[in-house]
Parts: structure tokens; C-alpha cells; sequence
């Protein structure tokens, strides 16, 4: 999906037949790059999508919210609650279940096609340039854990279980409040938090796998390579016909739910066996973008118009009660060390993170950019919604009192996050439009902006 963030280029390569500069050994390196037009252009497209993704998300978050807590809240909670499939099979779930599982799984493999691409042929290839990311993102999760662990600490009766809850970051949720406070902010800090937000995802599947899977059914699991070993071979030998890989993909899914492992690890798996590169019969490398890219430009305005807010219409309904209701929902440590974790926890994690990378590393911001606005980026980091929510399902139980606390929480500690780092960002927009106006000259009309030629980045 992204590259790794660039801050906006330095007066050395604004003008087209700009070089680059001889390197000194004792100079500081900046601390972002700003990647190839071809990235830039890519990432501009992703954000297009993920912006509408957004706006639906918040739309049918709000929906629910008015439904579950309207004279015909019980229509909701009945209708989140209809069983349907076979249950010969065991699918004979709740429609809530099957957007956490389901929908969520199309998601998730969205991420693996990104994270592989990205490791494979992106900027992330570069160990040195994937490393500023990573660091962010397992900082941003190590914080707000920690947070909430010691808020909950004596709180009992399993309330640890949810420490993982205000881990995630939601990246859609996140591009449209940006869409919202209009900031033009610059495409390095977009691609910052776009690549991160995608990192998280791949641990956030993690942690689920690994501590939110109670009984594994080992056979089950066994027979999951099957299908998934047929897929890759498929995918592997160019195969795109949806009749073949449909049921295989369908039938890694349905083994792997029966496996105990949550579901929505089948999606990443599958993402990962597509292959990025195009062979050498089809021309190799640069013979366009291969059937990763193929398959993210088909299944992405699915993963992001459809499934994702489908699943918030799902998971976001809970019945607050007035007044009082929510006054307790907001008295639960629980609640209280969610809202810490994505407010305070994600700000710190990844600010900190990306603050003592710098030092190591001796590398320095651009001279168009401000500490400050690193800090925006990580608190607008702090909106954790679609994984959160899920991860407090899967901690407490759906349809628990605990687990409406743990929405009323991650809504509550969303819309804090984004109205802090609104007002941060927003201070700060018109250095942002001085950059987008450079980042965006073309006055050679070739479609390609001139900050990208005349440099190694043209043909990167």
C-alpha cells in the first residue's frame, strides 16, 4: 500500500533540472523522504477511496448510534441478532457475527495484499526506510496497553482482557475527519499515518490470533492449508477467474472460523499468497502492476464502501440510556482506560517513538515542518475504531454490559482524539498549503508534479 513517510523536499530539488546534493557525512538526514511520483500517485489514489470509505463509516456509525437509542431500539437489537446460514456447517450465526467475521475478513485481506506489496516492491523493501513505521506503530500499541493495564489493574473480574482494545488504529475513520477539517496536510504525514495505520492492522490480526483464541480445533486448522495451498498455486500461476478462487478463499475461511482461530486471519493469509511482482513470461517486474495491485484496485471500494461501514452499522449500535446510562459507561475503568489509551497512549507511543528514532538516527524534520505537527498525526492516530471494536467483542462478549462500555469508550476516545487533533492540525494549515502548493506544481502540464523530475525520484 504506502511508502514510507517523506517529509515535503528541500529547496535543493524544487526546480526540475535540480540534482542532488553531495551527501555530508555530518549532516542530518531528514527524517521522512518523500518517495517516488509513482508511491505519491498511488497513495493519492488510496486516499480518494479511503476518504469516501470514511465518510460512509461515519454515516452508518451515526445511523446506528440513532437507531439503538431510539423509541425502535429493540428492531435493532433484534434485527443484529437474526441467525442466518447453515448450520450444518456451523455458520449459522448473527448477523452481528458475521460482519466481525465476514465483512472484516475482506478487510484484512485488503491489508495483506498492502503489506505485501509494500515489503516486496515498495519503499518498505528498504529496511531503513520500513523502520521509522514499524517502530511507530508497536510504540503505538505498547503505550496504550500499558495504559490501559494500569488503569485496570485492580479493577478484576477479567477487565485485563481488554487490553489490546485501544491498540488499533481506524485509517478510514481517520482520513475522513482530515476530509472534514479540509488541512492540507502534506502527502509525506498522510503516507506516515497510512503506513503505520497498515502495520497496526497487521498486529492487531496478531494479537487476536495469538491472545484472543480460546479452544483451537488443530484439525480444523490442518485442513485450512488446503484450500489456502490451493489459492496460492492458483493465484501464483496468474489465475483470476473468480468461479476457482471465490470458493477456495471462501473455503480458507470457513476452516479457519471452525478452527477457533478468529476468521478474519484467513483474509490476511489470503492477501499474503498473492503474489506481487509479474513473472518474467508476463513481462516481469516492470511490466505493470501485478495481480496484488490488480486485486486491491477490485476488492478495496468493497473492503471500504461496503464491508467496513457495514460492520460499524453492526458493532456501533449500543443502547447508551440517557444521561445516566452514559455517566456510567464513563465511570467503568474500562471505558476509562480506552479512552487514556487512544487519547494519551497512541500520542505518546507514536510520537515518542518517532521522536527517539530521530535522535538515534540523527535525523531531522524539514525545514516546512514542525515537531507539533508530528504530534497531530499521532493523536489523530488515536481514533480506534472498526479493530477496537472487534478486539472488545472478542474480550468481553458481544451484547455484554462490559462491551457496550467498551464502545461507549472507543467512541468516546475516537471523537476526543479527532477533536484535538483537528484543532492541531488546523493551526497549522496554512504551512500545509504552502507545501501542497509545491508538492502539486506542474508547470510543464506532463501530469507529473515538479518536484518529482529531474531527480533520481522520477524514475524511482
Amino acid at each position: 500500500m504506502l511508502s514510507v513517510p517523506q517529509v515535503c523536499c528541500s529547496s535543493a530539488v524544487r526546480t526540475r533540472k535540480a540534482t542532488h546534493p553531495v551527501t555530508n557525512p555530518k549532516t542530518r538526514l531528514p527524517l521522512f523522504s518523500r518517495g517516488s511520483w509513482s508511491e505519491a500517485d498511488r497513495i493519492g489514489q488510496i486516499l480518494r477511496k479511503e476518504t469516501v470509505g470514511g465518510a460512509l463509516l461515519l454515516a452508518a456509525t451515526l445511523v446506528a448510534l440513532i437507531w439503538a437509542n431510539s423509541p425502535w431500539d429493540e428492531a435493532y437489537n433484534s434485527l443484529m441478532s437474526t441467525r442466518v446460514g447453515p448450520s450444518a456447517l456451523h455458520l449459522d450465526l448473527t448477523l452481528s457475527t458475521w460482519a466481525a467475521d465476514g465483512l472484516l475478513a475482506i478487510f484484512f485481506f485488503v491489508v495483506g495484499l498492502e503489506l505485501k506489496r509494500e515489503f516486496v516492491a515498495g519503499d518498505l523493501r528498504d529496511p531503513a526506510r520500513a523502520a521509522l513505521p514499524i517502530a511507530a506503530a508497536v510504540g503505538g500499541m505498547a503505550v496504550p496497553a500499558l495504559i490501559f493495564v494500569i488503569i485496570n489493574l485492580r479493577t478484576g473480574d477479567g477487565a485485563l482482557l481488554g487490553w489490546a482494545i485501544p491498540t488499533a488504529t481506524d485509517i478510514a475513520f481517520a482520513v475522513a475527519v482530515l476530509a472534514v477539517i479540509s488541512t492540507h496536510l502534506p502527502l509525506a504525514l498522510r503516507t506516515f499515518l497510512l503506513t503505520l495505520a497498515v502495520v497496526d492492522d497487521l498486529l492487531a490480526v496478531t494479537v487476536i490470533a495469538i491472545f484472543y483464541t480460546d479452544d483451537i480445533n488443530f484439525i480444523a486448522l490442518g485442513l485450512t492449508l488446503i484450500p489456502l495451498a490451493l489459492f496460492a498455486f492458483a493465484v501464483q500461476k496468474r489465475v483470476r477467474s473468480w468461479w476457482i478462487l471465490l470458493p477456495l478463499a471462501a473455503a480458507t475461511w470457513i476452516l479457519m472460523h471452525e478452527s477457533g482461530v478468529h476468521a478474519t486471519v484467513a483474509g490476511v493469509l489470503l492477501g499474503f499468497a498473492v503474489p506481487v511482482l509479474r513473472s518474467q513470461a508476463a513481462g516481469g517486474p516492470d511490466a505493470g502492476p501485478g495481480l496484488a495491485e490488480h486485486f486491491e484496485h477490485k476488492i478495496r471500494p468493497i473492503s471500504s464502501g461496503i464491508a467496513v461501514p457495514l460492520f460499524a452499522f453492526c458493532a456501533a449500535g449500543v443502547t447508551v440510556g440517557g444521561f445516566s446510562g452514559l455517566r456510567s459507561a464513563l465511570s467503568d475503568p474500562i471505558a476509562i482506560g480506552i479512552i487514556a489509551g487512544l487519547v494519551i497512549g497512541k500520542a505518546i507511543g507514536i510520537f515518542g517513538t518517532t521522536y527517539l528514532v530521530s535522535r538515534f538516527t540523527r535525523a531531522t524534520l524539514d525545514a516546512g515542518l514542525k515537531w507539533l505537527d508530528v504530534f497531530g498525526v499521532a493523536m489523530l492516530a488515536g481514533i480506534g475504531f472498526t479493530v477496537s471494536l472487534l478486539i472488545g467483542d472478542l474480550a468481553f462478549g458481544e451484547g455484554t454490559q462490559r462491551d457496550d462500555h467498551v464502545k461507549v469508550g472507543v467512541l468516546t476516545g475516537s471523537i476526543v482524539a479527532a477533536s484535538l487533533a483537528a484543532v492541531i492540525l488546523r493551526s497549522r494549515n496554512k504551512a500545509y498549503r504552502a507545501i501542497h502548493e509545491e508538492e502539486t506544481r506542474d508547470d510543464d502540464h506532463d501530469g507529473i508534479p515538479d518536484i518529482y523530475q529531474g531527480t533520481r525520484d522520477e524514475k524511482a
